[in-house]
């Protein structure tokens, strides 16, 4: 029977072609069959394996190389120091996106319950992390996915803010009129001819949660015209967008009359998220994008 260290060295040699943590992946794997954490592999690298274990590490790490996303094997990732479920139903989640909780925990105060709304919620990992991080706010969180909300809710069970109202919509267009102090999304901003779509793990995501049209933001400029119908005056709209689209997403808050629009960078250097503030005015707005 073939032992521990033998096992991963194999499968890291096999993963080395397709993946830039085959060690990492190999180890994952071996301890999701195990049901072990990673420290009981350096404790045991000489334990001998059964052989329906070993059966079943294989088939794992032939998923691993046929493409499939780690997280989507596993059915978990971690976000912000939390363990959430995923599923293909989802995307996965990002380093990227803590961004945009770090801004929005900035933005919210710790002694008020202000009003919060998680605009294509996926996994709930923005929702749920803003609802335990900040206990006396209220938080909504919308999909149009019924998987998507399906998940979102096993998690906000998982994390115990089960006080989390989710309600299926195409961004607020469901939504009953009510002010919220600050919307925030992680919407489709990728171009539907990027060549990064048939690339790595992103291959496997759900593409209407990846993908819009007009160039990746036509659900951005969406977003940002409705939320000013939800935004208390002096609240704030909080937008991740990509690497190369600052100027526009941020001429799009402008062209809706939101104040002190700010563009912060992630831990790449790369513009991340872009917000703005809103404050109501009596004037009518006519969209910039309609005749």
């Amino acid at each position: 029977m073939p032992h521990i260290n033998a096992l991963l060295n194999e499968a890291t040699q096999r993963l080395a072609v397709i993946s830039d943590s085959a060690a990492l992946d190999a180890e994952v794997l071996l301890c999701l069959i195990l049901g072990k954490e990673r420290s009981y592999l350096r404790t045991w690298p000489d334990k001998d394996l059964q052989l329906e274990d070993t059966a079943r590490f294989w088939t794992l790490i032939q998923q691993r190389l046929n493409g499939m996303p780690i997280a989507y094997i596993t059915g978990s990732r971690e976000f912000w120091s939390r363990t959430f479920n995923v599923t293909p139903d989802v995307l996965i989640p990002r380093p990227d996106t803590e961004l945009l909780i770090e801004i929005s925990l900035k933005l919210i105060p710790k002694d008020k319950p202000v009003k919060i709304i998680d605009l294509g919620t996926g996994s709930g990992i923005i929702a749920i992390t803003l609802a335990a991080e900040r206990p006396l706010a209220q938080v909504s969180a919308t999909d149009l996915s019924k998987a998507a909300l399906r998940v979102a809710k096993l998690n906000a069970n998982k994390h115990e803010t089960t006080h989390i109202q989710f309600y299926q919509s195409n961004w607020l267009a469901n939504m009953r009129k009510e002010k919220f102090n600050i919307i925030v999304s992680n919407p489709p901003y990728i171009a539907e001819n990027d060549s990064h779509l048939m690339q790595g793990d992103i291959r496997f995501e759900p593409q209407s949660a990846l993908c819009a049209d007009d160039q990746g933001l036509s659900d951005i400029k969406i977003i940002v015209e409705t939320a000013i119908n939800y935004l208390e005056s002096g609240g704030y709209l909080l937008i991740e967008h990509g690497y190369d689209q600052e100027h526009q997403v941020q001429s799009i808050f402008k062209d809706f009359h939101y104040d002190n629009v700010q563009t912060v960078t992630d831990l790449s250097g790369q513009p991340r998220v872009t917000y703005g503030q809103w404050h109501y005015r009596i004037e009518t707005h006519l969209s910039p994008f309609k005749p």
